[in-house]
């Protein structure tokens, strides 16, 4: 049950809203400006907050009900929000670690300074530590035994897990979180936590007797190596062991001969088990096998291959074929193109070739949902593929996932949403369109997307790095989940920081591509530039005004001196976000900041200029970009004032009257200039502009390339000119120089003829996420995971199923043996009866061994499956005739 300090440790900015409601944000600010003495004006009980503020006092408590929610209480104001209320909230916000409700963030040497043995350490420390506090609950598949399967379930992430325990040390053990799969220890916290509470069940005689091997069992092994494995029953005969021995002590390499001793050992009568995540593997390495050969025929000469013109409606172009090749072969991959080179129609040839290779019949696509349309445009213009557009309140679409169509295609906002239905369709491929979307692993989008399962997954981005490599590592996870190792790994063998853990830059970059390769494949513009336009880039570097720079400066204060603090309180970082907002919108005017007329902006003035120049020349088709509405607004007077026809396009304007206008600049010449926010900067095809400039620069390069990609592509047949907007002694001239940075670091990892290994780069938002201050109080519990709970105890049940059906046939042939015994008279010749009757025992004694609790079991091997046909029907009527009688 949380108390009322967990309430307010992890009370956040926008549930202080809420309770504040309609006018949270006001009072907040309001109540800031009140100066409290917590020594001696506020008592926080474990029950109580209370606020003295002389003539009023605030009391917070929790709601007795169901809701167990926040109660606010004012003497002054009893009935409606007000500033007092605000005071409190404000404080409590502020002031986390003065009230004991948040802690310093623990200090830790960064794992980039870690040697391998340090590094794996406190890696398993954390999961100690995560074992040991945070609420989990286990329940054993068979209670009566130690070796057994486990459901481990987390009551603050609401997932459960099934943990296989097959011995004490690390690496013998099993868990299905994904945890497990890719940290490369052998353990997690889920195995920790069960091996610490055995002890509490179990007596010591029984935590030392070691588990047995009954059967041969073929399994994975999660080192940092994944290995596929072979046990070796205990008191095997020699011809098991015969058959068991060339994989018993090392890793399988030859899947084909593994799964020919599989066939002889059953065709002996020993029953294999092959655990889940072993299956998966072999049928990944048996499908590579199986396309290998065809992809190397593509990949030698794909713009001769006879596919290029007949796997789609559309000719592809030669690199294009490439690409589906290289996504089939690795069966998971990553197509990094840069923008404009058709990765659309790639993921669609994936697609198709697969269905031919795999026979797949089911594939997702998740893309920004201002592009859904546009995939389902494309499908039908290059395939005969059924398409099932998902749309619809979220009642409606509950039932749009499983159905009968080959694409089907939601948005990324949907799948947060919509999951436990999309969980129950087995997708056979699933495609990630734009998929910088989860390029921060620790998001809750990210992490959701992650938990998809299919077979095989394609990623598409022309961005899947900017100014981290942990962003490439959250896209790549996607694909291959152990291909860069485990967060911890990651960072110690790539990142360059300080003794603080401040990223300076990156080493080893050459062997990252290396590692990458397999898996990740990337074309610029220029490795294909025969089909392309020539493209210049002009920087314009503009003066500020005065009131610009001193506005600015203003706002860059703040920023320092919320850098400079030791810790970063929520509140710290939502000031931080709106000061570094401000400077931006300082270099484009300060009007945007103000909102009083007519402001001041050097870069309107220099726009005049370049407009004027521009609709000089007779053939300029021109695309404009703005981060704000409010500056396309002071830049239409300006086309006004010279009588120049365009169209505008901002978040405002509908889907459906999107394609009006953007016809209309394609096929209207006196239609000159197309301006528009980032809403344009994605799903637009604007060939006819031959120019393109951009009046500010947004935070990140994929989005200044999105612009410019809405021009500069495929089918373009003029030279592209883009221009840059800078205003100088400004946060955005940095920001120039930071996406210079990111452009370099983007191109020296993924561009396989880079020769770069290390890079510099110093950058504070590392160091600042390290410096938030830590939250005390007890996190809310979050609703279990039936969906995982119910897979993890069915996988348990399915082990068992087995065992279950071996004894319930046993006493299904005794019934029927026992019937046929008293079917026939005892013979007269008792003597040669018991003779007959050990000559039968001693052949079937041959077909039995022992399971491991003592009991005999017996295996046979049938010819075909028409004697289990006829022995059914046997049995039945047998039985029939028993109960009849």
């Amino acid at each position: 049950m949380p108390t009322l300090k967990d309430k307010l440790s992890h009370l956040s900015y926008a549930q202080a809203c809420k309770l504040l409601a309609p006018e949270g944000k006001r009072l907040l600010q309001t109540g800031g400006y009140y100066n409290i003495d917590i020594d001696s004006q506020v008592t926080l009980k474990k029950d109580l907050f209370l606020l003295d503020l002389g003539n009023t006092s605030v009391m917070i408590h929790m709601d007795a009900g169901q809701g167990q929610g926040l109660i606010l209480q004012c003497t002054a104001c009893p009935d409606a929000p007000c500033e007092h209320k605000g005071a409190a909230l404000s404080l409590i916000l502020e002031e986390k670690m003065a009230l004991g409700l948040s802690a310093p963030p623990p200090e830790k040497t960064p794992v980039e300074s870690l040697s391998e043995a340090e590094l794996v350490e406190q890696a398993l420390a954390d999961r100690k530590q995560r074992a040991e506090t945070e609420p989990m609950r286990m329940k054993s598949m068979s209670p009566q035994e130690l070796w057994t399967d486990y459901i481990v379930s987390n009551a603050t992430s609401g997932k459960s897990y099934r943990v296989a325990l097959r011995g004490w040390d690390r690496g013998q053990s099993y868990c299905t979180c994904p945890d497990f799969r890719k940290n490369t220890l052998g353990t997690c916290k889920h195995i920790i936590y069960v091996i610490d509470n055995l002890p509490k069940i179990f007596n010591k005689t029984t935590q030392q007797t070691p588990p047995s091997v009954h059967a041969p069992a073929v399994y994975l092994t999660y080192g940092q190596s994944l290995e596929l494995r072979m046990l070796m029953p205990d008191n095997a005969d020699e011809a098991t062991a015969a058959l068991v021995a060339p994989f018993a002590d090392a890793p399988v390499t030859d899947i084909k001969q593994l799964l020919h001793h599989i066939r002889l050992l059953e065709n002996n009568g020993h029953s294999v088990t092959i655990y889940p995540d072993a299956e998966e593997y072999i049928n990944q390495q048996l499908y590579r096998e199986r396309v290998k050969h065809k992809v190397e025929a593509i990949r030698r000469d794909p713009a001769n291959h006879p596919l290029r013109k007949s796997l789609l409606n559309k000719e592809l172009l030669p690199y294009q074929m490439d690409g589906i090749a290289f996504a089939v072969g690795a069966g998971r991959a990553v197509l990094a193109d840069d923008m404009g080179l058709g990765k659309t129609i790639q993921g669609i040839g994936v697609a198709e070739l697969l269905s031919q290779d795999a026979d797949i019949s089911r594939v997702l696509v998740i893309s920004p949902a201002s592009l859904k349309s546009q995939w389902q445009i494309e499908i039908r213009q290059t395939s005969s593929r059924s398409c099932h557009l998902v749309l619809g309140n979220a009642q409606e679409r509950e039932t749009q996932y499983d159905n009968d169509a080959f694409f089907t295609i939601c948005n990324y906002e949907q799948v947060l949403r919509d999951l436990p239905a999309i969980e129950k369709v087995n997708w056979d491929l699933i495609i990630l369109d734009e998929a910088q979307r989860i390029k921060n692993w620790e998001t809750k989008t990210s992490q959701t997307i992650k938990a998809l399962k299919s077979q095989f997954a394609l990623v598409l981005t022309g961005t899947p790095l900017e100014n981290r490599l942990d962003e490439l590592f959250s896209v790549v996870e996607f694909v291959d989940d152990r291909r860069l190792g485990p967060a911890f790994r990651f960072y110690n063998r790539y990142r360059v920081v300080n003794e603080k853990g401040k990223v300076l830059g990156y080493k080893n970059l050459d062997e990252l591509r290396q590692r990458l390769a397999p898996v990740l494949l990337r074309r610029t513009r220029s490795a294909v530039i025969k089909d392309l336009p020539p493209r210049t880039t002009t920087i314009l570097r503009v003066p500020p005004t005065p009131e610009q720079i001193e506005l600015h400066n203003s706002y860059q204060q703040i920023v320092s001196a919320i850098l400079n603090k030791k810790y970063i309180t929520e509140m710290d970082l939502l000031r931080l976000q709106k000061a570094l907002l401000m400077c931006r919108m300082c270099a484009d005017s300060t009007y945007l900041v103000e909102k009083t007329g007519p402001g001041s902006s050097g870069k309107l003035a220099e726009l005049e200029t370049l407009l004027d120049q521009l609709v000089a020349e007779e053939d300029r088709k021109i695309v404009l970009f703005s981060e704000w509405t409010t500056m396309l607004n002071l830049i239409e007077p300006l086309l006004a004032d010279r009588g120049m026809d365009f169209v505008r396009l901002d978040g405002s304007v509908p889907q459906k009257k999107r394609q009006h206008l953007m016809h209309r600049f394609q096929n209207d010449p006196d239609c000159k200039l197309f301006i528009t926010t980032n809403a344009g900067s994605t799903g637009l095809n604007l060939q006819a502009a031959n120019t393109v400039i951009n009046v500010d620069l947004p935070w990140n390069p994929a989005v200044l390339e999105q612009r410019i990609g809405r021009a500069h592509r495929l089918g373009q047949q003029q030279p592209v000119q883009v221009y840059i907007l800078v205003t100088e002694r400004t946060l955005e001239e940095n920001l120039l120089g930071t996406l210079s940075m990111k452009q370099e670091l983007f191109l020296s990892v993924l561009d396989p003829e880079a020769d770069t290994t290390e890079l510099d780069m110093t950058t504070g938002l590392e160091e600042l996420k390290n410096r938030l201050e830590v939250l005390l109080g007890t996190p809310p519990e979050a609703p279990e995971d039936d969906q995982s709970r119910r897979m993890s105890e069915e996988q348990a049940k399915q082990l068992a199923q087995k065992e279950k059906a071996a004894q319930a046939g046993a006493r299904l042939m005794e019934s029927a043996f026992t019937f046929m015994g008293e079917m026939f008279p005892a013979p007269d010749n008792a003597a040669h009866m018991e003779d007959l009757t050990s000559m039968v025992k001693e052949k079937l004694t041959q077909c039995m061994d022992t399971d491991d609790q003592g009991r005999p079991r017996m295996t046979f091997t049938l010819p075909d499956e028409s004697m289990l046909d006829n022995m059914a029907h046997s049995l039945a009527r047998i039985i029939g005739h028993t109960q009849a009688g």
